[in-house]
């Protein structure tokens, strides 16, 4: 049971019911490519941001989550660029990454796109062993190295017009081995990245010249796991400041909110409201996350 433990801790679940290996965000739809990198330079002349998310904040070693992230159009090349960088730390494990991301453009009609992305990973797997061996003792778990850095890669394409965008995406394509354990468990149990899989969409309707309501989706797979599921609506008014309401499914219901200053600036704060497995009752069981974004000048697609 604490081999079986700490291969969980080291796959990286970090705290999450649907047991997902690859960070996720409440505020996902608004940062570009986060899980597609065939969206690099689809939803305006460029974006550069950051976004730090906390997680069970009564708990001891909750997760904490600060990542910075860039997309960029190069409209002449047809082709875009951009990609992100993370460090997440869960008790006695911690996961610094990079991602960097290239798509190529074929335009449609009507001002519309087709995209398809790559995507290269770095991850760099580190463990406190001091106190892992305050609860394992001298489990062979943790006879294997402190870190491990690993190399991996992810694909997708995506179709984006003025109103639609719509994609499909997989990441952790070489589900490179993790290496810590040392010992007899076979390669069922072995902790090692898995691929996710990701079906994205969003719609712009204009109720009025002043409000336009963006619903959204986004559905995560990966085998042995729980597919997830978040979707919820945007509300935007005067492109000035909006609101959200959304649900991820088993997990939270989730609430939003943020305005724009000058077109260019963006602040943006969800709080999750966790259901399971601790509910609403219980002190700290609920997520935070802030999103700081600037637009560069330009005609937004």
């Amino acid at each position: 049971m604490k081999r079986i433990l700490f291969i969980l801790i080291t796959a990286g679940l970090g705290w999450q019911a649907s047991a997902q290996q690859l960070n996720t965000s409440s505020l996902y739809e608004l940062q570009g490519l986060f899980h597609n990198p065939a969206t690099a330079g689809t939803y305006a002349p460029g974006l550069v941001g950051a976004v730090y998310r906390t997680q069970w904040s009564s708990f001891t070693g909750a997760p904490r989550t600060a990542t910075v992230f860039g997309s960029f159009d190069l409209p002449e090349q047809k082709i875009g660029l951009g990609g992100y960088m993370y460090s997440d730390k869960t008790g006695p494990t911690s996961r610094t990454g990079v991602s960097l991301a290239f798509s190529k453009h074929i335009p449609l009609a009507n001002g519309a796109r087709f995209s398809a992305g790559l995507e290269a990973r770095g991850l760099q797997y580190a463990i406190d062993r001091a106190k892992l061996t305050q609860t394992l003792g001298a489990d062979p778990a943790i006879a294997g190295g402190d870190n491990s850095f690993k190399f991996d890669a992810g694909m997708g394409v995506a179709y984006t017009s003025k109103r639609l965008q719509v994609g499909v995406s997989v990441s952790q394509l070489i589900q490179s081995k993790l290496n810590f354990y040392q010992g007899t468990l076979t390669p069922a149990e072995e902790a090692r990245l898995y691929r996710h899989y990701y079906l994205h969409g969003s719609y712009k309707w204009s109720v009025d010249e002043q409000t336009t309501i963006i619903p959204s989706f986004c559905v995560i797979y990966l085998p042995n796991a729980p597919t997830d599921f978040q979707g919820g609506i945007r509300v935007e008014h005067k492109q000035l400041f909006w609101w959200g309401l959304s649900a991820r499914a088993r997990q939270s219901f989730i609430l939003s909110a943020g305005m724009h200053i000058k077109n260019s600036f963006s602040v943006g704060y969800s709080f999750d409201i966790y259901k399971t497995p601790l509910s609403v009752f219980d002190a700290g069981a609920n997520a935070h996350e802030i999103m700081l974004r600037y637009a560069l000048p330009g005609k937004s697609k």
